[in-house]
């Protein structure tokens, strides 16, 4: 098994290459190429970054932004420029790193002025989940203003993963 993920991880690279550039490289180059031993099987998983009622998987934001006659969120690219230019939930709108300062004033800036029960959904895709810098200070700035509709997009590995793979729907650009 150990030698079949060692042959095929080159493959990866390179078909993910093509539609997600050099980002998308470089995630899958950090990957471990072999499964932990079982002693890091068996650690309990992190606590996640934001509150679990807080949390949205990707199946419901997709099904939200495909169904006509509902509210639509406002939706929050707190991540990486790159990866926003490569690919991005329709209508969602770039902010910057959330980890950076620049970020949190930008998404400040942003939402000022809108109501507070205003539909918000943040989500980066820059890594996995338990260790984006980017979605738990985007939430917290958000809910420290008096927000009560945040939600964070959970995205387990990366954005190319979790959503493009996936065949939700998906723009280019911006």
């Amino acid at each position: 098994m150990k030698n079949m993920l060692l042959f095929a991880v080159p493959f990866l690279v390179a078909a993910l290459a093509i539609p997600f550039g050099g980002a998308a490289v470089k995630a899958l180059r950090r990957a471990p190429t072999t499964s932990p031993g079982p002693a890091a099987q068996a650690q309990p998983e992190a606590p996640p970054p934001v509150p679990n009622s807080a949390i949205l998987m990707p199946e419901e934001l997709a099904r939200i932004v495909q169904t006509r006659g509902i509210e639509k969120p406002l939706i929050l690219q707190i991540g990486v420029h790159l990866l926003y230019k490569e690919a991005h939930i329709p209508g969602a709108e770039y902010i910057g790193a959330a980890s950076k300062q620049e970020g949190i004033e930008q998404l400040r800036k942003r939402v000022a002025g809108l109501p507070h029960n205003k539909f918000i959904v943040l989500y980066c895709g820059c890594c996995p989940w338990f260790r984006c810098p980017n979605v738990k200070p985007a939430y917290e700035a958000l809910k420290s203003m008096g927000f009560t509709r945040v939600q964070v997009l959970r995205i387990d590995q990366n954005f190319g993963t979790d959503w493009v793979q996936k065949g939700y729907p998906t723009a280019k650009g911006g």
